[in-house]
């Protein structure tokens, strides 16, 4: 028989889950489920384990949207898996009921939303990145070694040194050492070397 199962989080110890419960009980939840963890976590056990146990018809009961996910992709995500499962999701706050057309159509606009801002994001982001290359600036992560570490690692395994020990003391790994010797056309191979 299909549940309506409330899910009441807060952020810290200190706070008190009650007047979630007491709304989450007056909008009729057959059980709660309450959870202390903070809004930018990852984990959330009580959540996730609620989420694999619901089955079609039930309802996901919430408060408020803030308190289920951590943003709105987040959300979105929990949406689709309830929608997967036959679940809808009801938030009292804001008065959205997935198990209603017009619930689903305020997220589904809600989601193409999230996905344009995305977009947006990776564009200026880009656009970004071609000014600063124009302007000459190099972009990416700073290099592991410098042009004299490579010089001296050459150097010191030209002498014999093991590419591996000369890795640990720079502080690199040997393949690091071997990506920042590579543009070297003369670099000793450090194939040669197994440990």
């Amino acid at each position: 028989m299909p549940m309506k199962i409330g899910y009441a989080r807060v952020s810290t110890i200190d706070q008190n889950p009650q007047s979630q419960a007491d709304a989450l009980r007056a909008a009729g939840c057959d059980k709660i489920i309450t959870e202390k963890v903070s809004g930018a976590s990852s984990t959330r056990p009580q959540l996730d384990k609620l989420l694999s146990s619901l089955t079609a018809g039930d309802v996901l009961v919430v408060v408020r949207l803030d308190r289920l996910g951590r943003s709105l992709p987040h959300l979105i995500e929990i949406v689709r898996t309830l929608e997967g499962q036959g679940a809808g999701l009801l938030s009292l706050s804001e008065a959205i009921d997935t198990t209603t057309a017009g619930g689903r159509l305020i997220f589904h606009l809600m989601g193409a939303l999230a996905e344009f801002e995305r977009a947006l994001i990776i564009e200026r982001t880009q656009a970004g990145l071609q000014a600063a290359r124009k302007r000459g600036a190099r972009v990416g992560r700073p290099r592991a070694l410098t042009a004299d570490q490579v010089k001296h690692a050459r150097a010191l395994i030209a002498g014999g040194e093991r590419p591996a020990t000369v890795a640990r003391s720079l502080g690199v790994d040997r393949a690091t050492l071997y990506r920042a010797m590579k543009p070297f056309a003369n670099a000793p191979t450090l194939a040669r070397d197994s440990g």
